[in-house]
């Protein structure tokens, strides 16, 4: 089957939106679907690179919103073309145009969310929550209203959905994200990792994955590390990620104040063999954010066999404690220390079977050919059941 994701970027460096739609479009063309994307990105970005997947760049646009006229007159042109679209993410306009082409070529369509409608956002914005709310009932909730699904990644997604804006009508499934199978470790990926992070060599390792963000609590994560390795020179944090909010320097700053600056590495984003590398040297990723849907960099994490701590703002948190793999607890900063306090209190047998249990949850949860076979079963049976 021939189907379209719309979405705002690929761009890897974007994480979260971005990972999820390369990874659902390459595994979809190596299953024979005959997956493309239409995104607001520029259409000679250097990202398109996506075997099987053919990439519509309909940008480039001046604002994070993405106001683009040329994109919702292709939607409408080619909507046609496919069997089945898919929406992933909301409150740009790559979801606006999408919903006023519809109307005048209703294909049937999912609705990926990606944990906007997390009540999150209505705490810590609560003035963009506001004006969210005003123009609700005439754009995203219309848009959702109409999906043959909208799809939430787990349980806990859906749930806090409910109640975050009015009218809410919509027709959900959980759909589980997933990521490839992780490559096997290696010399190279050891090397690798070992030039990106030097100072790393040799240490116990606590790996965070993810952007340099204040939602990711990096705050919280700093100052619980610096609770815990004060005296002790074995214990090393890995701080990987694009600083695309500029806060790197702010929080190498608290590292100084903290008296740990000696003991965390800040390589930037890790990618390839380093970051593979980085994975397999780590005892534990450490993801403290205040609001997370699903964390690629956790899944990849619980493939290589290492072990997740967590706050419990993540919305498939649940999962990993229930299975074994980790340790979760509020997006505090006890809740931080709590954590990292548990696991480094493990004997070393204790550790190797939360690794063993973090390999069994990805293989049964988390692997991408079963998250995409799942999806496009569900874009066969919206297909199936035509226009709206």
């Amino acid at each position: 089957m021939r189907y379209l994701h719309c979405v705002r970027s690929i761009d890897p460096r974007q994480g979260g939106v971005a990972s999820a739609v390369r990874a659902f479009a390459a595994t979809a063309a190596r299953l024979g679907a005959r997956p493309e994307i239409a995104s607001l990105d520029p259409p000679d970005a250097d990202y398109f690179d996506l075997p099987g997947v053919r990439v519509h760049g309909l940008g480039p646009v001046a604002s994070i919103y993405g106001y683009r006229l040329r994109y919702g007159r292709w939607l409408r042109d080619r909507m046609g073309d496919y069997g089945a679209c898919i929406v992933d993410g909301l409150w740009t306009y790559h979801a606006l145009g999408f919903r006023r082409a519809w109307t005048h070529n209703r294909r049937p369509y999912l609705v990926f969310p990606h944990g906007m409608l997390d009540p999150w956002f209505r705490r810590t914005y609560p003035l963009k929550h506001l004006k969210k709310s005003l123009y609700w009932p005439y754009s995203e909730y219309r848009l959702l209203r109409d999906a043959h699904a909208v799809c939430f990644t787990a349980e806990e997604e859906r749930r806090r959905a409910l109640g975050c804006f009015r009218p809410y009508r919509l027709r959900s499934r959980i759909v589980s994200l997933g990521i490839p199978d992780p490559p096997s470790p290696t010399d190279k990926q050891a090397r690798a990792f070992a030039a990106a992070c030097p100072a790393a060599t040799g240490k116990r390792v606590l790996l965070f994955l993810a952007r340099i963000d204040p939602k990711k609590g990096c705050d919280l994560l700093l100052r619980a590390f610096a609770g815990q390795a004060r005296g002790r020179d074995e214990l090393h944090l890995v701080m990987a990620g694009p600083d695309l909010a500029h806060r790197q320097g702010d929080y190498m700053t608290l590292a100084r104040e903290l008296g740990i600056a000696d003991q965390i590495s800040w390589p930037g984003m890790l990618a390839g063999d380093a970051k593979w590398g980085a994975l397999h040297a780590a005892e534990a990723m450490c993801l403290t954010s205040h609001q997370e849907n699903f964390g690629v960099g956790l899944a990849e994490a619980l493939a290589c066999g290492t072990p997740v701590l967590l706050s419990d703002q993540i919305a498939i948190w649940r999962e990993p404690i229930a299975a074994g793999a980790g340790f979760a607890a509020p997006d505090t900063q006890a809740g931080a220390e709590g954590v990292l306090a548990r696991w480094l209190a493990l004997e070393a047998q204790e550790r190797a079977a939360m690794a063993a249990a973090a390999r069994e949850l990805f293989a049964e949860r988390y692997r991408i050919e079963t998250a995409t076979s799942n999806l496009l079963t569900l874009l066969t049976q919206a297909a199936d059941r035509g226009g709206g």
